[in-house]
């Protein structure tokens, strides 16, 4: 099955309709932008574009500032969903069973779990599906401005496997094997997430569909330790929860979101929330 129509058929299963990568229709807006270099290489006889016009609107109007909307609203679906997950995950008590309720969710253990599995699926199928659309891109273009776009969107803190929500997750699938449920059963949200040392360096390592692989280094810039009580900021980065507070010039108790919203993150810069 083309992944094209696979990916179709993925989005249009969710129970709930959420944000997505319109596959199909930049396909089609490639494929219109293909027929028209052809018909410009004919006009032009031997004349051969090796790259993309510099005024090309199909390219600069309409293909990559819809990709970007797309990748911002899946972005951001994820990371409020696994926001919310880990949340329930850590609540107890009557918070846990208010949370419960008001997500309308089955409350056990193993809902939990599938929760989480379905949001991992759901993130690792749209890296899929943009990773696919830019190198059709740069097929179509004879050129790398797919990939140069993808890290432009990296930057940007769109990409999704960049999301410091799926650190957290990954986290929270380690801990959950840890964990047995009933069924005497082990969880497991991806198909292999693993803590592992590299030149003495943690790090929390992941395969994802069999050829990527993301590795997060776990040693804290600031300290120069193993993250302690670790917290990601906004651009992915990790520090010790003492460390960041410190540098964002916060108390422990006030906590990172009472810093100054001129403050930013140690490593690139870019603000901390």
């Amino acid at each position: 099955m083309k992944f094209c129509k696979k990916y179709q058929e993925y989005m249009q299963g969710q129970e709930k309709k959420l944000p997505g990568v319109g596959f199909k229709k930049l396909k089609q807006i490639l494929k219109k932008c293909s027929r028209d270099f052809q018909s410009n290489k004919d006009f032009h006889g031997l004349l051969q574009f090796q790259t993309c016009p510099q005024r090309c609107l199909v390219c600069d109007v309409t293909f990559f500032p819809s990709l970007l909307k797309e990748m911002s609203d899946v972005v951001g679906c994820f990371n409020e969903r696994a926001q919310k997950l880990l949340e329930l995950h850590m609540a107890s008590g009557f918070r846990k069973y208010f949370i419960w309720f008001k997500g309308k969710l089955q409350g056990s253990h193993v809902a939990l779990i599938q929760e989480g599995k379905d949001l991992v699926s759901y993130a690792l199928i749209n890296a899929i599906a943009i990773r696919k659309i830019l190198k059709k891109y740069d097929k179509v273009h004879y050129s790398k401005q797919g990939q140069a776009f993808r890290s432009q969107a990296q930057s940007m803190h769109k990409e999704i496997l960049q999301s410091p929500w799926l650190c957290e997750l990954m986290a929270f699938d380690i801990n959950l094997r840890e964990t047995k449920i009933k069924s005497g059963k082990t969880p497991a949200l991806f198909e292999g997430s693993y803590l592992t040392f590299n030149d003495g360096k943690p790090f929390l390592s992941c395969e994802l569909f069999g050829s990527v692989k993301l590795d997060i280094d776990l040693t804290c810039s600031i300290c120069l330790d193993t993250v302690f009580d670790p917290v990601s900021l906004t651009c992915g980065h990790i520090f010790c929860y003492m460390c960041a507070c410190s540098a964002a010039s916060v108390t422990i108790v006030d906590g990172l979101k009472a810093a100054e919203p001129k403050e930013k993150c140690p490593l690139c810069r870019e603000r901390i929330m």
